[in-house]
């Protein structure tokens, strides 16, 4: 590394302002990093002038009294010369940070963490920041009044970290934008007797206890378990969770060999078991409709039953508020994992690419297993017909699903309903079998990527050859409620000669 300029500070306050404003006499290298991304709806969220390249997490968690202990090493690309840069952190007590291995000042403000290394980092360099802090966790409230963040499960006796839209600065420091994706590797160290539960692949489990004759008869000891989880697969951070608690552990694989690992809470296994027993079937079913599956691995998080409410599509590892209440919820949070996960959003106002793909995946998954046609379920939408489908008499024409007009509807109805409708217009006006090659080009030209609305309506027509302005304008961003004057031209599901053949049982 070669720094022209070192940043050093003799008097904090005065020197700090002297030299982010190039008023030492000397010339200022770096400039400091936005304190965002300008996200239409969260502004605040994510920051400027780096891109996070690994995250790796240390945290050490005891549910009896809601402390975490926790070391956060970024390693990331400064895209410009930076004096400075910003995380995003909410509550917990920052006790020291240092870039590159040397110490670094830092100020906090809400919730941005701003860090000053000693020297400026120049336009391409690879760096290191690590932060060291502790606090209780807490839960943070949505735009539209859900929780997120760290959420202790009913009774105290465990814990989940969950951030969709911003709720992972609740437990890590970070870029926490879909914008910015990264690999990640967390160490969850907890209390003999409970599992932490990441994303991705298990690498190890330690144990070491340390009996006395005071806690020779207290659960588990003063022994701690740490679980060492690993996600070799970009993720972007409100994808990222931690799942903390008493929970069985399944593992298994599906037909083609993707490892299977399931927790479920104590109370809630029989009611879990018929919906995740189909949890295999339906990842192969996604790959004959959607493709290869984009991770190496799945399965799911099944929190005790009130913990949230909400289920989420946490990659790899989809976390239900106890038991799901449906085959089909398991499904949408599965398709979830071709459609948000693997090809996330570029902002948060481009969530009908997530939650459109995975209503119509449900849409699919009934067409193909003897329940109503993706055709039925858009005309019960038409006619909010809830014998059809329960959700058809919601209302799916309040706004179009590519321009909520706030933060709260991002999770509206249109967004799912009237996003799965759009698709279900490209396929009447395209055919089956372009209809289910875009979708899977789709899935695979930007696998491990981000796209926006307007990447999605460009590749729809270059992939079909199609012209589908009046799609686009009709149901995508039509501000009035689409008349279904067209509704009757679907063609025949069967034509795409590369769907699954699976059974028709319902």
């Amino acid at each position: 590394m070669h720094h022209r300029f070192p940043f050093r500070l003799a008097v904090p306050a005065v020197a700090t302002l002297l030299a982010l404003t190039g008023c030492t006499g000397e010339t200022v290298q770096g400039r400091p990093g936005a304190s965002g991304v300008r996200d239409p709806f969260f502004p605040k969220a994510g920051n400027g002038g780096y891109q996070v390249e690994h995250y790796s997490l240390d945290l050490d968690y005891d549910p009896a009294d809601g402390l975490l202990h926790a070391t956060a090493v970024i390693t990331a690309r400064a895209e410009q010369g930076l004096s400075s840069f910003n995380l995003d952190l909410s509550g917990l007590e920052v006790e020291g940070v240092s870039v590159q291995g040397v110490g670094a000042r830092f100020n906090r403000s809400g919730n941005e963490l701003t860090v000053r290394p000693a020297e400026d980092l120049e336009r391409g360099e690879v760096f290191r920041t690590e932060v060291d802090y502790s606090g209780r966790p807490k839960a943070l409230t949505d735009p539209d009044g859900s929780e997120e963040g760290w959420i202790v499960t009913p009774g105290g006796k465990g814990a989940v970290g969950v951030g969709e839209p911003v709720g992972s600065m609740a437990w890590f420091p970070g870029n926490h934008h879909p914008s910015d994706k990264a690999t990640y590797d967390i160490t969850v160290t907890v209390p003999h007797g409970y599992e932490a539960v990441s994303n991705g692949e298990l690498r190890f489990r330690t144990e070491e206890t340390e009996q006395t004759e005071e806690t020779e008869e207290t659960e588990g000891g003063d022994g701690r378990t740490a679980f060492a989880w690993h996600s070799a697969e970009p993720m972007a951070s409100y994808l990222a969770t931690v799942a903390i608690g008493k929970f069985k552990v399944t593992t298994g694989r599906t037909a083609s060999g993707i490892p299977v690992y399931t927790a479920v809470a104590p109370g809630e296994a029989a009611a879990s078991g018929a919906a995740l027993a189909r949890l295999p079937e339906m990842v192969e079913w996604g790959i004959g409709r959607f493709g290869p599956y984009p991770f190496s691995t799945t399965g799911a998080i099944v929190l005790p039953a009130h913990s949230l409410g909400y289920a989420l599509e946490t990659q790899t590892r989809p976390v239900f508020p106890g038991a799901p209440g449906s085959q089909e919820l398991v499904l949408h949070e599965l398709a979830h994992q071709w459609f948000g996960n693997s090809v996330s959003p570029k902002s948060w106002k481009d969530m009908w690419l997530n939650e459109g793909f995975a209503t119509y995946a449900e849409w699919l998954w009934s067409e193909d297993h003897g329940g109503p046609s993706a055709q039925e379920h858009f005309d019960a939408y038409v006619a909010g017909d809830t014998r059809v489908d329960g959700e058809a008499g919601s209302d799916w024409g309040a706004f179009p699903p590519a321009a909520p007009r706030n933060p709260k509807e991002i999770s509206g109805s249109p967004v799912y309903g009237r996003g799965a409708m759009v698709l279900q217009r490209v396929r009447q006006e395209v055919g089956d079998e372009k209809f289910f090659a875009l979708v899977r080009g789709w899935a695979a030209d930007h696998r491990h990527g981000n796209a926006s609305t307007a990447d999605f309506t460009a590749y729809a027509e270059r992939k079909t050859g199609r012209d589908l302005t009046d799609v686009w304008d009709v149901w995508l961003y039509g501000k009035d409620r689409p008349k279904a004057s067209k509704a009757s031209k679907a063609p025949e599901a069967s034509t795409d000669p590369k769907a699954p053949q699976a059974p028709k049982t319902p």
